[in-house]
């Protein structure tokens, strides 16, 4: 077995975990090992950005995820797509740039997250960035992220925007500018047509450099700890069993289930589950793996009467012809679409001092959703999905099995409380007000899905139960603050072990309102320029 030395390991080469590879790197001083799980972003459906849907259920590509029955799902479980390759999920995601509001931030320096509030996290999101648009108050370029205008418009699209106008929705250009509240079309973490995901944006650049070594197909499989100091982190390999040694600190940054996982599996969490699993307890730490929540949504779908909808896409060989050649060619076109391509930032309560919904636009519309696969109806369809984004339920990962290479548990609690379900419902409503309006009077045939027979609040509380999904942005499992309740202290450090940090969405105290990949990539950002600072 081989044993390597260096300044820095960083496990996971995720949205954060690539910014925090790249910016340790950056100025040659530090010798830096990151692991990676996966495999190379190689494969093209990768870089092509329709091809998310491709990504979904990728054997190889994605972990494949699944919760446990949940109880406010009528039992279903909920698939968990994650990124398995260098650039983790953002490898996989819809692309969405979307960073949550000020407020967000300066509500987690309230929950004692001193130097999180967003006059302090707002220079490292311009730092990340490449507007196209040009610099701002909010915006920065020259960064390493690509942030992009959709290449792809869509006239069915244009009036789901001029139509929530209609129903009183103000426009808005910039999700992520002054205000957040509005309709219009989003952007994207593309450039020229291609994703540009966080391993293009940090590790492509960063690559040649002697003191960066990326490692893939290495699994994490325990941090090395030594008289309460993580000294390295052992790792399996086609090669075998591996361990590489740090003189400075270990970063984790394996995501909202990797991150409490392999924190549990080296003896770090609940004394009692540790001893249940038969693992040696190094550090009792309750809190890992609490904290667990995610944004909630729903789909109302339409039978539209005019084509050009991805569902046309889908079912037709010559469609897919030409779409293919245009984006060849042009790197335009459908291929060149995010997945969402337009939303609305809405406030289920006018008292509320910020949206807590997003309705995601969708050219598309589904009869289904699981890990087998996304099935499209065979018909011109769209649907504006509901997104919940401050929901109040909060589960828990934990370990089924001490195998390193098991399935964490995952447990949710969807839709247990009175304000996660009137949230939800005022969504359905409001998706259905836009439908009619004017704007989409000669355009919509009729509600597919829940259909109109859904009406009465019980039976669209049953239809959420029956079909609502995870919106994928998993949060929390190791919760950032000062007290118990807390698995890292606001400079990252996992508390009781020195030596030893975590930067990725699972250090979120509280989920943002918004699309997470923006926000993961500012903590990498964050976390990289702390620990050279304490370095």
């Amino acid at each position: 077995m081989d044993e390597e030395t260096f300044d820095f390991i960083v496990t996971g080469a995720g949205s954060a975990g690539c910014a925090v590879a790249a910016r340790l790197s950056e100025s040659g001083r530090h010798r830096v090992l990151l692991l990676e799980a996966g495999q190379r972003d190689s494969n093209p459906w990768i870089h092509i950005p329709i091809g998310y849907h491709k990504l979904y259920t990728h054997n190889e590509l994605n972990w494949k995820f699944e919760s446990e029955p949940v109880p406010g799902l009528n039992g279903r479980t909920s698939y968990q797509p994650r990124g398995k390759m260098l650039g983790g999920t953002s490898s996989l995601n819809g692309m969405i740039y979307m960073r949550g509001t000020a407020t967000d931030y300066d509500g987690w320096q309230q929950r004692g997250c001193t130097g999180w509030d967003w006059a302090s996290v707002l220079p490292y999101f311009r730092k990340a960035q490449d507007q196209e648009r040009g610099e701002s108050e909010f915006h920065g370029v020259g960064g390493p992220l690509k942030v992009t205008d959709n290449r792809f418009r869509s006239d069915i699209v244009d009036a789901i925007i001029e139509a929530a106008v209609q129903a009183g929705v103000p426009r808005n250009d910039d999700f992520n500018g002054a205000i957040q509240d509005g309709v219009g079309y989003y952007q994207g973490t593309q450039a020229g047509g291609k994703r540009w995901s966080a391993a293009t944006a940090y590790l492509k650049p960063a690559r040649p450099r002697q003191n960066l070594v990326v490692v893939t197909q290495a699994h994490a499989t325990r941090i090395v700890i030594e008289e309460g100091r993580a000294i390295g982190v052992e790792y399996a390999s086609p090669s075998g069993r591996q361990i590489a040694r740090a003189r400075r600190e270990v970063v984790v940054s394996g995501g909202v289930y990797g991150s409490p996982q392999l924190l549990l599996l080296s003896g770090i969490g609940p004394a009692a589950h540790l001893r249940d699993m038969g693992l040696e307890v190094r550090h009792d730490l309750p809190a890992v793996g609490a904290n667990l929540h995610d944004h909630f949504n729903s789909y109302v779908a339409w039978r539209s009467k005019k084509t050009g909808t991805l569902n046309d896409l889908a079912q037709s060989p010559y469609r897919k012809l030409i779409a293919g050649c245009q984006y060849a060619l042009t790197r335009t076109g459908p291929l060149a679409g995010v997945s969402g391509l337009a939303g609305i930032l809405a406030r289920s309560d006018a008292r509320f001092d910020r949206p807590d919904l997003q309705m995601n636009i969708f050219l598309w519309s589904i009869e289904s959703r699981d890990r087998n696969g996304i099935y499209a109806h065979k018909f011109p369809g769209f649907a504006i999905s509901p997104v919940h984004l401050r929901p109040e339920g909060r589960g828990r990962v934990s370990l089924k099995s001490p195998d390193p290479f098991a399935q964490p548990k995952i447990e949710f609690k969807f839709l247990e409380t009175a304000y996660d379900i009137d949230a939800m419902l005022f969504g359905m409503r409001l998706a259905r007000q836009i439908a009619g309006q004017p704007a989409l009077a000669s355009i919509i045939e009729e509600e597919v899905t829940p259909g109109p027979a859904v009406s009465s609040e019980d039976a669209m509380i049953e239809d959420l139960r029956n079909r609502g999904v995870s919106n994928l942005h998993p949060v929390g499992t190791c919760r950032m603050g000062t007290g118990d309740d807390a698995v890292v202290d606001p400079r990252l450090r996992v508390r009781g072990v020195t030596g030893l940090r975590v930067a990725d969405a699972s250090i979120m105290p509280q989920i943002i309102g918004g699309n997470t990949n923006a926000p993961s990539i500012m903590i990498g950002e964050k976390a990289a320029a702390m620990i050279l600072e304490d370095a």
